[in-house]
């Protein structure tokens, strides 16, 4: 059964149970009040009805000539004998009488009268059916007789029965409005509920760039919008980033693979070359040697930097202590002028600038930015190093940024944004001449992501590149 089913019926079973005791404490109610207005009217009747059988005066209270037609009057004298009978039908023809119990109750068994002298019943007629007669039993003191007076119940039948009717006819007629208008709204609550169960299907289907409706505050259902829609942006968000990390894990087996593949199979060759008779002639084993060891120790330093990022892709953090950044570029700018004597380097820094961190890593970041401007300029293009401290870095506190500056053929903005990707060569070839794996700038990013910090590049073609490192100063990384 559905829930819309399920919500109906309940709430026109409350309804119902509702009226229907509703119906009967009005039911009830109505019987009281015309039952003991028939008992008034008995006491009313008494005096009529004792003129009308000859009683005489005093066997009841003063009353009126009006008697309810049928009313029926009976007195019998001390032996229970009956004596007379009078029926007030005021020409309309014979009306019922009562059946009357033998023996009648006293006071003591009926219900007394206000006067506290009358015993007051209800009695079946004569005609059967429903309805029959309010008996009301008098025995005067004064007179050795017994009154026995008579009101039909039948315009109080004909009432409650009438008012039984209306009862289910306005029972009926609420239940049923109520049921159209109960479905009609809670099919439109519940229609947001169905939207989701839609939604949820095209999800379960794959599809998580769906979203539910209605997501809004200001409703049940709306809460729960917003929060499955919260609910499935976290886990599109996580399901793109596993798929991107799959993608870049792909890419870097299969660049890692090519780049593997270049020495092992040049070492392959050479070997089998010495095979050939190579170790015959001093000069040719004399080069297949060299170029043996020149591609084995190149495929070592690879897979050295290969081991680096994955290690710096785990997370791990470096190693925490005060390192003077000024002193590290210095060192690294004599080197490279030592390597390069003809390459004019221009240096601008502090005397002294603390950041927290691997020294050796951080070694590694300014000396691999070398490396490439030297691999990616002409020969004795000029290159511009600065070191400066901000007030404002990484977080909100101060920063320690390291800039170099080229004046090399600059990258274009599409290739500027794949730089610090693994085995990314903006040339589009795999010559050794014309660099290395790629894999420089990456160690350069995950080095400088490792210490909180963050790189850029501003290019254009023909003008250049500048790389630009953003370390936290000692004190704030001390406070991170």
């Amino acid at each position: 059964m559905s829930l819309r089913t399920r919500l109906l019926l309940a709430l026109l079973g409350l309804v119902a149970a509702g009226l229907l005791v509703a119906g009967a404490a009005t039911y009830s109610s109505l019987r009281s009040f015309l039952v003991d207005r028939v008992d008034q009217q008995l006491r009313e009747a008494l005096q009529p009805a004792a003129i009308a059988l000859g009683g005489g005066p005093g066997v009841g209270g003063p009353g009126g000539s009006n008697l309810p037609p049928g009313t029926y009057a009976q007195l019998r004298d001390g032996a229970g004998t009956v004596l007379n009978t009078v029926s007030f039908t005021y020409g309309a023809g014979d009306y019922p009488a009562p059946v009357l119990p033998d023996p009648l109750p006293s006071g003591s068994a009926g219900s007394r009268d206000d006067d506290g002298r009358g015993a007051v019943f209800t009695a079946e007629s004569t005609a059967g059916g429903a309805g029959g007669f309010r008996v009301l039993v008098e025995r005067p003191p004064s007179l050795q007789r017994t009154l026995i007076v008579a009101i039909p119940l039948t315009e109080t039948h004909q009432t409650l029965t009438r008012l039984l009717g209306i009862e289910a006819l306005v029972s009926g007629l609420v239940l049923v409005g109520l049921a159209v208008a109960a479905w009609l709204l809670i099919k439109r609550d519940l229609r947001p509920l169905e939207s989701m169960a839609v939604t949820a299907d095209a999800i379960a289907a794959g599809d998580l760039s769906q979203r539910v409706e209605p997501a809004e505050p200001r409703t049940e259902v709306g809460r729960l919008g917003l929060s499955l829609n919260t609910m499935l942006a976290r886990i599109e968000e996580a399901f793109a980033e596993r798929a991107a990390t799959e993608e870049k894990l792909r890419r870097f087996l299969a660049d890692a693979s090519h780049e593997l593949r270049t020495p092992l199979t040049s070492i392959r060759g050479y070997a089998e070359l010495f095979h050939r008779g190579a170790k015959d002639d001093p000069d040719d084993l004399a080069t297949a040697m060299r170029r043996i060891e020149e591609e084995g120790r190149r495929m070592g330093v690879m897979v050295d930097e290969l081991l680096l990022l994955a290690r710096l892709g785990e997370g791990r953090r470096p190693e925490r202590a005060p390192v003077d950044l000024a002193r590290v570029v210095a060192d690294a700018v004599g080197d490279a002028r030592a390597a390069d004597p003809s390459r004019p380097i221009a240096l601008e820094a502090p005397a002294e600038l603390l950041v927290t961190g691997d020294d050796l890593q951080l070694r590694q970041v300014v000396a691999n930015l070398f490396g490439n401007a030297r691999q990616h300029t002409p020969a004795g293009s000029p290159v511009r190093v600065r070191l400066r401290a901000e007030a404002e870095g990484p977080g909100g506190a101060g920063a320690a940024v390291l800039e170099v500056a080229d004046e090399g053929p600059g990258l274009a903005p599409e290739a500027a944004g794949k730089v610090f990707e693994p085995f990314y060569r903006a040339d589009g070839s795999r010559a050794r001449q014309s660099g290395g794996a790629g894999l420089g700038l990456a160690i350069v990013a995950a080095i400088v992501e490792a210490h909180g910090g963050s790189v850029a590049l501003r290019t254009q073609a023909g003008d250049g590149a500048t790389f630009s490192v953003r370390l936290p100063l000692a004190a704030a990384a001390d406070d991170a």
